[in-house]
Protein backbone atom coordinates (compact mmCIF):
# COMPACT_ATOMS: atom_id res chain seq x y z
CA UNK A 1 0.00 0.00 0.00
CA UNK A 2 1.33 3.55 -1.14
CA UNK A 3 2.03 5.03 2.44
CA UNK A 4 1.14 8.58 1.10
CA UNK A 5 -2.58 7.42 -0.08
CA UNK A 6 -2.38 5.85 3.62
CA UNK A 7 -2.06 9.17 5.67
CA UNK A 8 -4.41 10.62 3.41
CA UNK A 9 -6.72 8.62 3.34
CA UNK A 10 -6.46 8.30 7.60
CA UNK A 11 -6.12 12.32 7.79
CA UNK A 12 -9.57 12.22 6.31
CA UNK A 13 -11.48 9.91 8.18
CA UNK A 14 -9.70 12.26 11.69
CA UNK A 15 -11.30 14.91 10.25
CA UNK A 16 -14.92 13.59 9.49
CA UNK A 17 -14.40 12.39 12.66
CA UNK A 18 -13.83 15.22 14.70
CA UNK A 19 -16.87 17.18 12.40
CA UNK A 20 -18.78 14.41 13.75
CA UNK A 21 -18.37 14.89 17.14
CA UNK A 22 -18.68 18.91 16.96
CA UNK A 23 -21.44 18.74 15.57
CA UNK A 24 -22.96 15.88 18.53
CA UNK A 25 -21.98 18.48 20.68
CA UNK A 26 -23.42 21.37 19.49
CA UNK A 27 -27.00 19.32 19.12
CA UNK A 28 -26.66 18.12 22.55
CA UNK A 29 -26.11 21.77 24.15
CA UNK A 30 -29.02 23.27 22.02
CA UNK A 31 -31.65 20.47 23.46
CA UNK A 32 -30.04 20.91 26.51
CA UNK A 33 -30.45 24.79 26.54
CA UNK A 34 -33.46 24.63 25.40
CA UNK A 35 -35.00 22.55 27.78
CA UNK A 36 -33.88 24.84 30.62
CA UNK A 37 -35.48 27.67 29.31
CA UNK A 38 -38.93 25.96 28.89
CA UNK A 39 -38.40 25.20 32.22
CA UNK A 40 -37.80 28.01 33.81
CA UNK A 41 -40.49 29.90 31.88
CA UNK A 42 -42.87 27.31 32.57
CA UNK A 43 -41.84 28.00 36.51
CA UNK A 44 -41.79 31.81 35.59
CA UNK A 45 -45.56 31.47 34.47
CA UNK A 46 -46.96 29.28 37.69
CA UNK A 47 -45.79 32.05 39.83
CA UNK A 48 -46.97 34.27 37.51
CA UNK A 49 -50.29 32.39 37.88
CA UNK A 50 -50.44 31.22 41.21
CA UNK A 51 -49.32 34.80 42.20
CA UNK A 52 -52.85 36.93 41.74
CA UNK A 53 -55.17 33.71 43.19
CA UNK A 54 -52.65 33.70 46.09
CA UNK A 55 -53.15 37.63 46.52
CA UNK A 56 -57.53 37.34 46.16
CA UNK A 57 -57.93 33.89 48.11
CA UNK A 58 -55.85 36.25 51.18
CA UNK A 59 -57.85 39.24 50.52
CA UNK A 60 -61.00 37.05 50.56
CA UNK A 61 -60.18 35.59 53.80
CA UNK A 62 -59.46 39.07 55.26
CA UNK A 63 -63.07 40.46 53.78
CA UNK A 64 -64.37 37.63 55.61
CA UNK A 65 -62.44 37.87 58.99
CA UNK A 66 -63.17 41.61 58.81
CA UNK A 67 -67.08 40.88 58.14
CA UNK A 68 -67.21 38.71 60.96
CA UNK A 69 -65.39 40.47 63.48
CA UNK A 70 -68.07 43.44 62.53
CA UNK A 71 -70.91 41.28 62.76
CA UNK A 72 -69.71 39.94 66.64
CA UNK A 73 -69.24 44.01 67.72
CA UNK A 74 -73.18 44.67 66.62
CA UNK A 75 -73.96 41.53 68.14
CA UNK A 76 -71.96 42.44 71.34
CA UNK A 77 -73.44 45.96 71.23
CA UNK A 78 -76.85 44.31 71.26
CA UNK A 79 -76.35 42.33 74.10
CA UNK A 80 -74.57 45.32 76.17
CA UNK A 81 -77.29 48.33 75.38
CA UNK A 82 -80.71 46.83 77.66
CA UNK A 83 -83.87 48.30 76.71
CA UNK A 84 -84.55 50.71 78.71
CA UNK A 85 -87.98 52.64 80.68
CA UNK A 86 -90.21 54.65 78.82
CA UNK A 87 -90.20 58.10 79.67
CA UNK A 88 -93.42 59.71 80.50
CA UNK A 89 -92.12 62.46 78.37
CA UNK A 90 -91.84 61.15 75.17
CA UNK A 91 -95.06 59.43 75.78
CA UNK A 92 -99.14 60.10 74.34
CA UNK A 93 -101.35 59.05 76.71
CA UNK A 94 -105.03 59.17 75.16
CA UNK A 95 -108.34 57.79 77.49
CA UNK A 96 -111.55 57.03 76.01
CA UNK A 97 -115.03 55.70 77.13
CA UNK A 98 -115.93 52.16 76.02
CA UNK A 99 -119.44 50.94 75.84
CA UNK A 100 -118.69 47.21 76.65
CA UNK A 101 -118.51 46.30 79.15
CA UNK A 102 -119.66 48.94 80.92
CA UNK A 103 -117.77 51.38 83.15
CA UNK A 104 -114.71 50.88 81.46
CA UNK A 105 -112.14 53.32 80.21
CA UNK A 106 -109.53 52.44 78.00
CA UNK A 107 -106.11 54.26 78.35
CA UNK A 108 -103.50 54.15 75.72
CA UNK A 109 -100.15 54.29 75.95
CA UNK A 110 -97.66 55.19 72.59
CA UNK A 111 -94.17 55.95 72.28
CA UNK A 112 -92.89 58.73 71.02
CA UNK A 113 -89.29 58.31 72.00
CA UNK A 114 -87.17 56.98 68.81
CA UNK A 115 -85.95 53.95 70.43
CA UNK A 116 -87.49 50.89 71.52
CA UNK A 117 -88.51 51.07 75.61
CA UNK A 118 -90.66 49.44 78.18
CA UNK A 119 -93.38 49.66 80.26
CA UNK A 120 -93.47 47.59 83.82
CA UNK A 121 -96.20 46.75 85.41
CA UNK A 122 -99.11 48.50 85.78
CA UNK A 123 -99.98 52.66 85.41
CA UNK A 124 -100.62 54.19 88.77
CA UNK A 125 -103.48 56.48 88.70
CA UNK A 126 -104.35 59.03 90.83
CA UNK A 127 -108.15 60.13 90.12
CA UNK A 128 -109.15 63.49 91.35
CA UNK A 129 -107.16 66.14 93.40
CA UNK A 130 -108.37 64.50 96.97
CA UNK A 131 -106.88 60.84 95.85
CA UNK A 132 -105.07 59.50 98.90
CA UNK A 133 -104.12 56.62 97.17
CA UNK A 134 -103.73 55.21 93.62
CA UNK A 135 -106.10 52.98 91.90
CA UNK A 136 -105.76 49.10 92.72
CA UNK A 137 -104.25 46.95 90.10
CA UNK A 138 -106.33 43.58 89.05
CA UNK A 139 -104.01 41.26 89.74
CA UNK A 140 -105.43 38.36 87.15
CA UNK A 141 -104.41 40.83 84.50
CA UNK A 142 -101.18 40.02 84.84
CA UNK A 143 -98.96 39.09 81.61
CA UNK A 144 -96.73 36.85 81.19
CA UNK A 145 -93.97 39.10 79.93
CA UNK A 146 -93.26 42.62 80.25
CA UNK A 147 -94.33 45.09 77.10
CA UNK A 148 -91.53 46.35 74.94
CA UNK A 149 -92.41 49.07 72.63
CA UNK A 150 -91.17 49.62 69.32
CA UNK A 151 -91.20 53.52 68.12
CA UNK A 152 -94.60 54.66 67.59
CA UNK A 153 -96.35 51.36 69.00
CA UNK A 154 -99.02 51.26 71.60
CA UNK A 155 -100.05 49.70 74.49
CA UNK A 156 -103.26 49.36 76.62
CA UNK A 157 -104.41 48.85 80.00
CA UNK A 158 -108.11 48.76 80.80
CA UNK A 159 -109.89 50.78 83.89
CA UNK A 160 -113.01 49.57 85.91
CA UNK A 161 -114.55 53.11 86.78
CA UNK A 162 -117.21 51.97 89.45
CA UNK A 163 -119.53 48.56 89.75
CA UNK A 164 -121.61 47.40 87.40
CA UNK A 165 -124.04 46.50 89.97
CA UNK A 166 -124.39 49.80 92.73
CA UNK A 167 -121.96 47.39 95.01
CA UNK A 168 -119.32 49.96 95.29
CA UNK A 169 -119.18 52.76 98.02
CA UNK A 170 -117.59 56.06 98.69
CA UNK A 171 -118.05 57.03 95.01
CA UNK A 172 -117.76 60.81 93.81
CA UNK A 173 -117.62 62.30 90.77
CA UNK A 174 -113.67 63.56 89.52
CA UNK A 175 -112.42 65.79 86.88
CA UNK A 176 -108.89 65.25 87.02
CA UNK A 177 -106.37 62.16 86.06
CA UNK A 178 -102.72 61.85 86.54
CA UNK A 179 -100.99 58.45 85.36
CA UNK A 180 -97.33 57.10 86.66
CA UNK A 181 -95.54 54.88 84.37
CA UNK A 182 -92.32 52.67 86.02
CA UNK A 183 -89.26 54.55 85.55
CA UNK A 184 -90.42 58.00 85.93
CA UNK A 185 -91.36 60.44 89.28
CA UNK A 186 -93.11 62.78 87.34
CA UNK A 187 -97.27 62.18 86.42
CA UNK A 188 -98.49 62.86 83.07
CA UNK A 189 -101.92 64.42 83.17
CA UNK A 190 -104.68 63.04 81.21
CA UNK A 191 -107.93 64.41 79.76
CA UNK A 192 -111.12 62.26 80.79
CA UNK A 193 -113.79 61.74 78.46
CA UNK A 194 -116.54 64.53 78.66
CA UNK A 195 -114.38 65.90 81.21
CA UNK A 196 -115.47 64.40 84.35
CA UNK A 197 -115.63 60.55 85.25
CA UNK A 198 -117.51 59.00 88.56
CA UNK A 199 -115.25 56.60 91.10
CA UNK A 200 -116.11 54.09 93.43
CA UNK A 201 -114.26 51.64 95.34
CA UNK A 202 -114.68 48.50 92.30
CA UNK A 203 -112.55 50.67 90.49
CA UNK A 204 -109.45 48.88 89.54
CA UNK A 205 -106.87 49.21 86.96
CA UNK A 206 -105.01 46.25 84.53
CA UNK A 207 -101.27 45.46 83.78
CA UNK A 208 -100.20 46.67 80.72
CA UNK A 209 -101.70 44.54 77.73
CA UNK A 210 -100.57 44.34 73.72
CA UNK A 211 -104.34 44.81 72.55
CA UNK A 212 -107.02 46.33 73.52
CA UNK A 213 -109.16 43.65 73.54
CA UNK A 214 -106.81 41.85 76.17
CA UNK A 215 -106.76 45.34 78.24
CA UNK A 216 -111.29 45.15 78.36
CA UNK A 217 -111.13 41.52 79.08
CA UNK A 218 -111.14 42.09 82.92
Amino acid sequence: MNVTAYRRGRTVRTIAASMLAVAALGLTAACGGSGDGGSDNEGKAKSSASAPADKTAKGGSADAKDAKTQAQKIGAASEDEPIGDCDVNKTAFSLQKVKNPINHLLLKATNGAGVDCKLVGYPGLKFGEEAQSATPVNEDSQPQSVVVLAPGESTYAGITTSSGDGSGSEGSEVNSLEVYIDGSEDPASVELPGGSVYIDSAAQVTYWQTTAQDALTW
